[in-house]
C-alpha cells in the first residue's frame, strides 16, 4: 500500500534525531546552527573609541573657549592614554582611543588649523558626536548571540570581534553514499553495450558541498545481496545518515530493502503516493537515518530534496528545515492522473512558474536548469492556467 506523501514526511521528521552538539573554531562554523547562548566576555568597544577621522575635543572646552590648542595625536592601536585639558585638541583616526578628557569628536571636513590652534566649523555639533562609547556593540556579560541561530558570515565576525574563538554548533552529519546497478559506468570511460553513465553519486555530493557538507564518502556496489550486504555494514560504521540509489523498486536485482533489514534497518516506509519517486525507502538504525532512493536521476535528486533536503537540516537543526514554500500561478494549463502527487520540475520568473519539458525521472535536462519543484496535491487532475500552484524554492 502506498503512504500519502505528506504522512511521509511526518514520518521523516519523527524519526529524525538532532546530532550532538561539538565545539569547533569559528571558521570551521559557516552556515551551521548555534547550539548554545553566547555571552560577551567584555565590552565591545572595550573603550570609548573614534567613529572617524578629526578631532578629539572636550565639547564643554570648545562652547567655552572655540579656539583650541592641539595637542598630541592617538592613531588606532594606540597602546599609551592621552588626556587633555578643556582648552586642547587632539588629532585622532578612526578607531582610536578618545584620550581622557575628551569626549567629542569633530570630522575633520569641518576644521581648519593655523599653527597649532584648532577652527572647528561646525555649528551643528553635539556633545558626545562621532564617538563609540565603550560596550555599544555589546556590554560584558550580556547576550551576544542566542542560540538556534543560524552563522551567517556576519554572525562568525560579530562573535570573533567580541574576542571569542569556538563556540557550540549542530555539525554538519557524515553521510555515506551507495550506488548501486550493474549497468553503470564511471564517467570518463568508454560505455559497453548495456551501460549508462553513473551521475547520482555526482548529484548528491555536489547538493552536500552547497549544504557545507563534507564529510561524505561514496561507495559503488553491483547487485549482488552478500556484497551489498557488506558494503552497508561498513558504511553503517561510520555515519550518520546512509543514501542508497536503486535497488528499491521490486525488480528481480532489487535487494536495497532486503540487504538493509539484513543489517538491522528497522523500515519505517517504502513507496509512496508520490511522482517521482514512487518506491522510496526510509529507514532507522538507532539514531541512524537511512534512505533509500530510486535509481533513476530526476527522481533521486526529487526525493533528496523533499525527504533528505530537510531530514538534514533538522538534523542540523535549522530553524525552518523545509525548501522555501511560494504560492504562484501557473503560467500553462497543466494535467496528470489523480492519485499521486505530482512534483515537477519548474521555473519561477518571478511572477509566475511553468513547468518544464522532460518530466521523465530518467532526464536530467530540464533539471539543470530549473530553480523550483511544482507540487501537485495527489487529488487533483487537472489545472487551469492562473491557477496558484505551490513551489518549493531550489538552492541556488
Amino acid at each position: 500500500m502506498l503512504l500519502p506523501v505528506e504522512e511521509g514526511k511526518q514520518l521523516v521528521r519523527e524519526h529524525t534525531v538532532a546530532l550532538q552538539a561539538v565545539s569547533l573554531p569559528l571558521e570551521k562554523c559557516l552556515s551551521c546552527v548555534l547550539a548554545a547562548d553566547v555571552y560577551a566576555p567584555q565590552n565591545i568597544p572595550a573603550f570609548r573609541q573614534s567613529a572617524m577621522d578629526g578631532y578629539a575635543v572636550n565639547f564643554n572646552g570648545w562652547q567655552q573657549y572655540r579656539q583650541l590648542i592641539i595637542a598630541g595625536e592617538m592613531a588606532a592601536g594606540a597602546i599609551q592614554p592621552l588626556a587633555i585639558t578643556p582648552q586642547q585638541a587632539t588629532r585622532i583616526f578612526t578607531g582610536a582611543p578618545l584620550p581622557n578628557g575628551a569626549d567629542t569628536v569633530v570630522m575633520q571636513e569641518k576644521i581648519w588649523v593655523a599653527g597649532d590652534i584648532l577652527h572647528i566649523q561646525d555649528e551643528q555639533l553635539q556633545a558626545g558626536a562621532n564617538v563609540r562609547d565603550a560596550g555599544s556593540e555589546v556590554q560584558a556579560g550580556a547576550l551576544a548571540i542566542a542560540g538556534g541561530n543560524v552563522l551567517t558570515p556576519a554572525a562568525i565576525g560579530f562573535i570573533a570581534g567580541a574576542g571569542i574563538r569556538e563556540v557550540k554548533i549542530y555539525p554538519a552529519p557524515a553521510i555515506s553514499i551507495i550506488v548501486t546497478g550493474n549497468e553503470l559506468q564511471i564517467p570518463g570511460l568508454p560505455l559497453q553495450y548495456g551501460q549508462v553513465y553513473e551521475s547520482n553519486s555526482f548529484t548528491l555530493t555536489a547538493v552536500l558541498q552547497q549544504m557545507h557538507i563534507s564529510n561524505v564518502t561514496v561507495y559503488r556496489v553491483q547487485d549482488d545481496m552478500q556484497l551489498l550486504q557488506q558494503t552497508i555494514s561498513t558504511a553503517l560504521q561510520y555515519t550518520d545518515m546512509l543514501l542508497l540509489t536503486g535497488g528499491v523498486s521490486v525488480g528481480s536485482y532489487d535487494y536495497v530493502a532486503d540487504a538493509l533489514q539484513h543489517c538491522g534497518v528497522q523500515k519505517v516506509f517504502h513507496r509512496l503516493q508520490q511522482k517521482p519517486g514512487k518506491p522510496l525507502f526510509f529507514g532507522k538504525r538507532n539514531n541512524q537515518v537511512i534512505f533509500g532512493l530510486p535509481g533513476n536521476p530526476s527522481s533521486v535528486l526529487t526525493c533528496f530534496y523533499e525527504y533528505v533536503y530537510p531530514c538534514i537540516r533538522q538534523m542540523m537543526q535549522f530553524p525552518v528545515a523545509e525548501l522555501h514554500t511560494l504560492q504562484v500561478p501557473l503560467l500553462h494549463a497543466y494535467s496528470k492522473k489523480t492519485g499521486l502527487t505530482h512534483f515537477l520540475k519548474g521555473y519561477y520568473n518571478g511572477e509566475g512558474v511553468t513547468a518544464l519539458h522532460a518530466q521523465e525521472s530518467y532526464r536530467m535536462q530540464s533539471f539543470a536548469t530549473s530553480n523550483c519543484l511544482i507540487h501537485l496535491p495527489a487529488a487533483q487532475q487537472d489545472f487551469a492556467q492562473g491557477q496558484p500552484v505551490d513551489i518549493h524554492m531550489l538552492p541556488q
